[in-house]
């Protein structure tokens, strides 16, 4: 069985797999007098990706078939711009995970504050130094790309109103009636 196979063209990535058959009746179709031809429809502009091997296969009813088969390879930016893409999303799931655990260890800290029937102002203060901490790690996170500013806010605002809302549970802030404008 005679077997070849040589880089040519490029073909773009829905052609997988093209069957050229031999159009002589010579057992081998890389004789000199086989010809071997695309459809006239097949444009030069389809062969813009990826490369061509061509190979005889011989099929088991005894005739041999030219298989062309496309291997495509990504351009070096699309490979770097994969590599870059990955290493920024497990770096920003690490930044995510940390602001998560942060905000929750903040609010089961409120949360027991506010069971906590006899709690005392100095109290708070762990607190409040906890919610510095996420406030930090919120701002960062902005910063660096990772959240964008509006939820940034919106987390930061949610662990500030969860305070206020501790402490006019236990008495130690009374807010302010508005004044009515009239």
């Amino acid at each position: 069985m005679a077997a070849f196979s040589c880089s040519l063209i490029t073909l773009p990535s829905q052609m997988r797999n093209l069957s050229l058959t031999s159009s002589s009746s010579s057992p081998s179709p890389i004789s000199n007098s086989s010809s071997l031809s695309f459809s006239k429809n097949l444009s030069h502009t389809l062969f813009s990706q990826g490369s061509v091997s061509l190979s005889t296969v011989q099929n088991p009813t005894q005739r041999f078939m030219v298989v062309c088969e496309v291997t495509t390879k990504k351009a070096d930016s699309a490979v770097k711009r994969a590599r870059l893409s990955e290493k920024r999303r497990v770096y920003n799931k690490a930044r995510k995970s940390e602001i998560r655990t942060r905000m929750r260890k903040v609010l089961e800290a409120l949360e027991g504050l506010k069971k906590k029937p006899e709690a005392q102002v100095e109290e708070i203060l762990p607190v409040e130094k906890l919610i510095g901490e996420a406030y930090s790690v919120i701002d960062k996170a902005v910063k660096a790309g990772t959240l964008h500013r509006n939820t940034g806010a919106n987390r930061k605002s949610r662990l500030a109103r969860r305070k206020k809302a501790v402490e006019i549970h236990h008495g130690w802030y009374t807010p302010v009636p508005e004044a009515s404008s009239v």
